[in-house]
């Protein structure tokens, strides 16, 4: 019987109040709360982008987007290791047909934090290779069954290493003012032999062109480039996590009292122009959330993604992502000082959404900069592209 996304959908609404509701602990662990995992996966929301010939859903880019928007408004480290364990199974399908048979033997999705940057170095030996090294920013591994590492083979190049958990040592590093409940704690391998079957060129990886991607031919989302997907794979985050700000913040408008004055705040005309202006804020990031997803999409199904065209995508997340963050910082700045105190959502949206604007993959200053040297016909410098 064939999941829907409206199935889908629905049940990712039935669990956010409980995880909106266990957010705060959620921080204080450090970590995804073991609840929190177990609800995700009996929802079935891992499978979303695992192709059917595994047991997947197969469906696409908005509905993996949506329920991480939905995920984002209740609590954004939750949506984050969620969207990464969602989206790392399409990540999954790169590498060879023998490891992906062993990812999805047992069920049809893999817990797999990825962390591409090539800190490891690897040793070409029989049958595979050896990998060493350590990676900072392992979302993801604290509930893992498989990790994907990026490192480099001496004379070879770049290659994606995937290995158990089992091989894996996790150094409990995770303390952070924002996305606290991540866990995204270091990870590191000592010498672990990885059989050739699970590696694949980094080149491969990238461009959706592999022996793997091949396998799913019938589907165009599956030879999709890393990055434009990476930006379809977060973008809901803050979108939703926007939302979320903004919700709370209609909360404290409707209930607040001046302290001094004992005025209803509810009653100013200035509250009106700001949850107004927030409200009109949280709906244009929505809509430039779904423009993301159209406007890779329609690539995907049409001539492909030319130079140009990934500059653009690169350009629409960032500005996404930085009208985020500037409208939450915004909220802050008028919610009043109690929405300063650590069981305040409101509080936990603008420190998370802060933290997450500053990531490498969407930074603004190198969005604009991009973007800026394409319209002038020069050469990218980027190689976040």
């Amino acid at each position: 019987m064939t999941t829907t996304r409206e199935e889908l959908i629905e049940r990712t609404r039935a669990i956010a109040p409980g995880i909106a509701a266990r957010a705060q602990e959620t921080e204080a662990l450090r970590a995804p709360m073991d609840e929190t995992i177990k609800e995700l996966i009996d929802a079935e929301l891992m499978q979303v982008l695992v192709p059917k010939r595994f047991g997947g859903h197969e469906l696409d880019l908005t509905t993996h987007a949506e329920i991480v928007e939905i995920l984002g408004e209740a609590c954004l480290s939750t949506a984050w290791i969620a969207a990464f364990y969602m989206g790392h199974n399409w990540m999954a399908t790169r590498l060879s047909e023998k490891a992906q048979a062993e990812i999805f033997a047992d069920r049809p999705f893999g817990l797999i934090p990825a962390t591409t940057a090539p800190t490891f170095r690897a040793t070409q030996v029989a049958g595979g290779f050896e990998v060493t090294g350590q990676a900072s920013w392992g979302s993801g591994i604290m509930h893992a069954d498989w990790v994907m590492v990026g490192g480099i083979v001496e004379g070879e190049g770049g290659f994606l290493f995937n290995v158990p958990i089992e091989d894996v040592e996790v150094h409990d590093v995770w303390h952070m003012s924002g996305m606290s409940g991540t866990g995204s704690n270091d990870l590191s391998l000592d010498n672990v032999f990885v059989p050739e079957h699970r590696t694949v060129e980094h080149r491969e990886f990238s461009s959706g062109q592999s022996a793997g991607a091949a396998l799913h031919a019938h589907n165009p989302l599956y030879s999709l480039p890393l990055l434009p997907f990476i930006y379809c794979e977060v973008i809901g985050l803050f979108s939703g996590g926007l939302r979320g700000a903004t919700a709370t913040f209609e909360e404290t408008v409707r209930g607040r009292v001046r302290t001094h004055s004992g005025a209803a705040v509810r009653d100013s005309q200035h509250s009106h122009v700001q949850l107004g202006e927030a409200e009109a804020k949280a709906l244009v990031a929505e809509r430039l959330m779904r423009d993301q997803i159209r406007l890779t999409e329609e690539l995907m199904g049409g001539a492909g993604f030319e130079m140009a065209d990934r500059i653009r995508l690169k350009a629409h997340a960032g500005h996404l992502i930085d009208h985020c963050r500037r409208a939450v910082n915004d909220i802050m700045s008028e919610a009043g000082t109690t929405s300063f105190k650590t069981d305040s959502p409101i509080q936990r949206h603008f420190r998370d959404l802060n933290m997450l604007a500053t990531h490498a993959f969407w930074d603004w200053p190198a969005c604009r900069e991009q973007l800026g040297r394409s319209r002038l016909g020069l050469e990218p410098t980027h190689p976040l592209i």
